[in-house]
């Protein structure tokens, strides 16, 4: 029955265009659509998003409200604060109030598979049957941030859980071709009377009120905890920035994306040598199927499905989320089918230095600040820095380094974070531990002179080439020159020897993974080893301190 009112939930389809949740509210014929985006308390936390993150989506939020606004919406963007289970009852009976003497309908339409955190699948959990109990119409797709229906993957695999590359490219030519994405709606129904009473209703309703005229005002302060940066960012958000960086690293490089080969890029250039789509694809200002799209535009013809290619970059996030999604415990090592049972040292001051850039690594302690500084690095940098934190050379858990990723990188997805985390700390996916990265050696590779450094770690600029990267073994009268003596001006290395560091990690890995194939007993009796050692340290300190 058409008529009534559409909430349309904003969550990471923030778009118009190939916005099918959004289309499917539509397709019920509504007098007027309310689009809200609610900001919960996990995302207002600034301990789970940090500045850089948040203002990325404050950034993609305001560019949805103009464009909602440019088709109609005259109020935007209706933005709550508060827990989806909480905020709807009060959005649905507002809804239900202002439409005296109609059918006060009211339809809710979201991408129900765009997230595949836990607490957000218990938020949906909750929603759904709240809008059964109030009678809510629910108009629900579940394809709005993958190339196919993640459900049709399960078809065509016969039901085998897809955890490799390999699989995932068996099973697509049974898909199909990837759908070409749907244009944006040119006008949204909007009843400026009704408008004006729903959110007045709402905002007697709600517990938590919707910001006045300046929407977006009260994010940057009070409520967020914490000031966003206020130097331009580096990549703004929004839809229309990610249209633009598609059309222009994608679509009008035709030859460079016939070319790309993924391990062939340069993890310490200063302006990307990728095309940084990653933050829109994972907030939905851009779909996955328009940036396919873009790359077939570019080939002339289907994208190869091929690791390396840029169109194998896309396929890879589709496994990754894929993976999460039938995996339970993704997020940690306990209970996690996929993750190997490793003993990882707990040293919080340690994962501190290494998130804040003090590890006395400069290459390590450069891509760290580019990280909270930008929201984003190069995945051979990822790749450097997680394998320093875990098996390289701090023995700390993936988990740990999960969190801060999670907390700095605009391009942030729950799935590919914990997945490539898994990956790079041999937790699961790759098993040669006996491939370790050189925190020294590697950024040699591509930057002999260390512009990177420079340019990330200023306290370095002066530091002769010699010892851009080890300038702990600069004699002191060349420290002092170059007005950076290491442990008063730069932090000395957190580990003295790197080798010797990561050789003891790789007989630590090799016992760990002998106990996991040996099984529960063996994996037990590798814990109990962890927590005697661990014992005995406390014990020796007490000793000491005593002793003093």
């Amino acid at each position: 029955m058409p008529g009534g009112v559409a909430v349309h939930w904003f969550r990471k389809g923030l778009r118009l265009a190939d916005n099918h949740a959004l289309a499917a509210g539509l397709a019920e014929g509504p007098a007027h659509v309310l689009p809200i985006f609610i900001l919960d308390k996990w995302h207002a936390n600034p301990r789970n998003v940090g500045p850089t993150r948040f203002r990325f989506i404050l950034e993609s939020l305001q560019a949805l409200d103009t464009s909602l606004k440019a088709a109609g919406v005259a109020t935007g963007l209706c933005v709550l604060r508060g827990e989806p289970a909480e905020v709807f009852p009060a959005v649905w009976g507002a809804a239900r109030a202002v439409q005296k003497g109609k059918d006060g309908r009211v339809v809710l339409s979201f991408d129900s598979a765009d997230e595949n955190e836990p607490h957000v699948r218990a938020n949906d959990r909750r929603v759904m049957a709240l809008a059964s109990e109030h009678g809510v119409d629910v108009a629900a797709v579940e394809s709005d941030h993958y190339l196919h229906n993640p459900n049709a993957y399960d078809s065509a695999g016969g039901g085998a859980a897809l955890t490799t590359f390999a699989a995932l490219v068996k099973v697509l030519p049974k898909l199909g071709k990837v759908a070409a994405p749907i244009p944006a709606p040119k006008a949204l129904p909007f009843d400026a009377k009704l408008s004006a009473a729903l959110l007045d209703n709402i905002a007697e309703e709600a517990s938590t009120p919707i910001p006045s005229d300046s929407l977006f005002a009260p994010f940057t302060t009070s409520h967020f905890g914490g000031a966003v940066p206020d130097t331009a960012a580096k990549f703004p958000g929004g839809e229309a920035e990610g249209l633009a960086r598609l059309k222009r690293a994608v679509i009008d490089n035709k030859k460079w994306v016939k070319g790309f080969d993924k391990p062939s890029t340069v993890p310490t250039a200063l302006e990307p040598s990728t095309t940084v789509l990653s933050p829109y694809l994972t907030h939905g200002c851009v779909s996955a199927r328009t940036v396919w799209d873009g790359i077939r535009q570019a080939h002339g013809s289907e994208p190869p499905l091929v690791q390396t290619t840029l169109s194998g970059q896309v396929l890879w996030r589709e496994l990754w989320l894929l993976v999460c999604r039938r995996t339970p415990n993704v997020g940690r090592m306990e209970g996690n089918p996929l993750a190997r049972q490793i003993p990882w040292d707990e040293n919080p001051e340690l994962v501190k230095a290494w998130e804040e850039g003090r590890t006395g690594y400069p290459f390590i302690d450069a891509i760290m600040t580019q990280l909270r500084t930008e929201g984003w690095i190069h995945h051979l940098a990822r790749h450097m820095t997680a394998c320093f934190l875990t098996r390289g050379d701090l023995w700390q858990s993936w988990e740990a380094g999960a969190k801060v990723f999670d907390r700095h990188l605009i391009d942030a997805d729950w799935s590919l974070n914990n997945c490539n985390w898994m990956w790079l700390s041999c937790t699961a996916f790759f098993h040669q531990f006996f491939r370790c990265y050189s925190p020294v050696a590697f950024g040699q590779k591509y930057d002999k002179k260390g512009v990177y450094i420079r340019h990330y770690v200023p306290a370095l600029k002066h530091m002769p080439d010699k010892y851009i990267y080890t300038p702990w073994l600069a004699p002191l009268d060349v420290q002092k020159k170059a007005k950076c003596v290491v442990g008063k001006d730069y932090p000395a290395p957190v580990v003295p020897d790197h080798t010797a560091a990561s050789k003891a990690n790789m007989d630590r890995m090799k016992k760990a993974f002998d106990a996991n194939k040996a099984g529960a007993a063996a994996i037990q009796a590798l814990f109990s080893g962890k927590r005697k050692a661990a014992g005995d340290v406390a014990t020796a300190k007490k000793a000491k301190r005593v002793k003093a």
